[in-house]
Formats: structure tokens, sequence, C-alpha cells
């Protein structure tokens, strides 16, 4: 490709073919063109790879690779080895582009000096149904301007929101159930220049790896806060998370929570 593209979208998926469609059509139903779109996928068993296939041979900017991984950072590397534009834009199978318009509004507030683009999340339950966005409906608002030292009170935005320039993005650790959240830290900490894009961005499918393994992804984002924050801020800050997700717990009785 000679043209470099301003996003790569990365797709992971494992036995699919249920989740996958939404996903792939809220990108081909997109306004703006100017990116390219791979869907990695673990060697699955159903037809998740059939359909991929069909998407590949009616689009040019999919690009697909099939093939067993070690896990879904590993898959993710994958993707990110691959990766030729100049924002990189991970979408899991489950998780849509909020609105035919995201990759236009979002293009647009990219400057010269602009090395993050970052927005709000949608909660959707498996019945495509909104439950609010994630700083209503969690512990965790979204802050109006994004410094890698908040995220020493969590992961403040979700990373199918989290778009940052592809030279930055280092691939992920591996044996880190809280990989995304390192990864993200890591970015930040060489963005020039982080921007608010102030829309909703994603759609995200509540669930995942990090709530099915919950004690553990515990302990890994822990080792993650450790690494880069040091041992004491990180028991302070763990005490304020106690804190927080208890007063939260009060606030939102009788509603839905994330």
């Amino acid at each position: 490709m000679s043209h470099k593209p301003l996003f790569s979208i990365i797709t992971v998926v494992f036995n699919g073919e249920q989740l996958l469609p939404g996903t792939v059509e809220s990108v081909l139903s997109q306004d703006f063109s100017d990116y390219e779109y791979w869907i990695i996928d673990g060697a699955s068993k159903d037809g998740t790879v059939a359909l991929i296939e069909s998407y590949a041979a009616q689009n040019p900017q999919i690009h697909w690779l099939s093939e067993r991984d070690k896990g879904l950072y590993d898959a993710m590397n994958k993707g990110l080895a691959r990766a030729k534009g100049e924002f990189v834009w991970f979408l899991n199978a489950g998780d849509h582009l909020h609105a035919p318009d995201t990759f236009r509004r979002a293009a647009a507030m990219v400057g010269p000096q602009t090395d993050v683009l970052y927005g709000e999340t949608l909660l959707v339950d498996d019945a495509r149904t909104p439950q609010g966005t994630m700083s209503e409906l969690s512990t965790r608002s979204l802050p109006q301007q994004l410094h890698w030292r908040d995220f020493l009170r969590g992961m403040l935005v979700v990373h199918q929101s989290f778009v940052p320039r592809t030279a930055l993005a280092a691939p992920y650790i591996d044996g880190n159930l809280c990989a995304d959240y390192d990864w993200c830290i890591r970015i930040l900490k060489k963005s020039r220049e982080t921007v608010n894009t102030r829309i909703i961005l994603t759609n995200y499918l509540m669930g995942g790896l990090s709530k099915q393994k919950h004690r553990q992804s515990l302990k890994d984002r822990f080792a993650v806060m450790r690494k880069h924050y040091g041992l004491i801020p990180t028991l302070l800050a763990h005490g304020f998370i106690v804190l927080r997700a208890i007063g939260h717990k009060i606030t939102r009785f009788g509603k839905s929570d994330y």
C-alpha cells in the first residue's frame, strides 16, 4: 500500500461468527475511507473464517490472518506488527464504532503534534441495548485532559476508545491480564499531545476477559501500577479505589452497574 492510511483498525476474534458481523459492519459503514482494517483470527473452528473471507473479497481495505495464538494480547500484537496506519484502533469482536461519522469526527481533531485520541464509551448488553456511558456506570469518569499519572486511579479510558499514534505503540507485555492498562500508560508517557474528542467513540459489549478472571486481574493491575508509580503510591491508590467503589455502590444502589 503506497498511501499510509490515517487509521489501522484491528479486530481480534476467536469463534466469533455471531459477534463479528456487527463489528465489521460498523467499520464498513463509516463515511470516512482513509483506513485499513486488519482482522486477526485465532484459528476459529466455527464459521468465522468463512465470514472474514467473504468480507475481504468484497472490500480491499480488509486484510486478515488466521492462525493459532497464545491468547488475546499475542493476537493483538500480531495486528499491531502489521498496522501501516498513522494511528492504531483496537475494536474487538462484539464492539462497534458508535456512529457512521466516528472516523471522520476523530480525524478532524488530529493535529501535527497529536499522539493520542480518546473519548467516551457506551456500554451495551448482549441484546445491544445501551446501558449508559462508562463515566455514568463505573467509578471512573473520563478526564477532561488525560495524563499518564491519571491512570493511578485505574483504567480511565476503555481500550477501544483509546487511539494512539502507531509509532508510539510498543507490543503488549506477556502474561498479564492488564497488559492493555500497561500499554496505555507507556504510550501516554511518550505522548506530545493527548486529545479528548469529547464524543462517544465506541459501543463496548459488557463482559471481557478481566471480568471473567477478576482475582487474577486485580493482581496483574497491582503489578502494572507498582511498575509505573512505585509501591507506596500504588498502595495509597488502592485504598482510594476501595473507598471509591464503596461510595459508588451506595450512590448507585438499585441501579444497573458495570
